[in-house]
């Protein structure tokens, strides 16, 4: 009896350090960060999700017409350590929750200033959001099969998807 109740305890401890580890997840974390030429420093904290077979707005977000946190797991986290420009529109210096609002032609980025979340809650933080920018989606020729963000040091930020890209300029 003993031993059942030990094993039992180090397979309870075994679980709850994994889920703790966050690369063992489906969707663990990546980032990426560049210095632009002016000293500005942006960076993106996501988790990234793979496609394993799955169609992009079919079997796996995003879908039109609903927000997206523009990764999994977590809200991903935009940051810049100084005033910029995103798209031309102003975007005080700080960490923002990233979220996209896909539509056929046309998707809404979107900053919002609650980043510390789990998930998708949108809807109870959007009083939050600090600035909207439209841009185009486009298509690659590449297909990328695990979610990834790219940014140049001209401010060109890129998230790429299976055949998915997104751009934004940071300025």
């Amino acid at each position: 009896m003993k031993s059942i109740l030990f094993f039992a305890c180090l397979f309870a401890i075994a679980t709850v350090q994994g889920q703790r580890d966050k690369s063992k997840r489906p969707s663990p974390p990546d980032s990426v960060k560049q210095t632009l030429k002016n000293g500005t420093t942006i960076s993106i904290n996501y988790s990234q999700p793979s496609l394993k077979g799955r169609t992009i707005g079919k079997d796996v977000e995003p879908m039109n017409g609903q927000v997206w946190r523009a990764g999994a797991n977590e809200a991903t986290i935009f940051e810049v350590s100084k005033d910029v420009k995103v798209e031309g529109q102003a975007l005080p210096a700080g960490k923002y929750a990233l979220y996209m609002l896909p539509e056929e032609n046309e998707w809404t980025i979107i900053f919002n200033k609650n980043w510390s979340q789990y998930g998708t809650k949108y809807e109870e933080n959007k009083d939050q959001d600090i600035l909207h920018v439209k841009v185009k989606p486009g298509k690659t020729d590449n297909s990328a099969e695990k979610l990834t963000y790219k940014i140049d040091e001209k401010g060109k930020v890129n998230l790429l998807w299976g055949n998915l890209v997104v751009k934004f300029e940071v300025k």
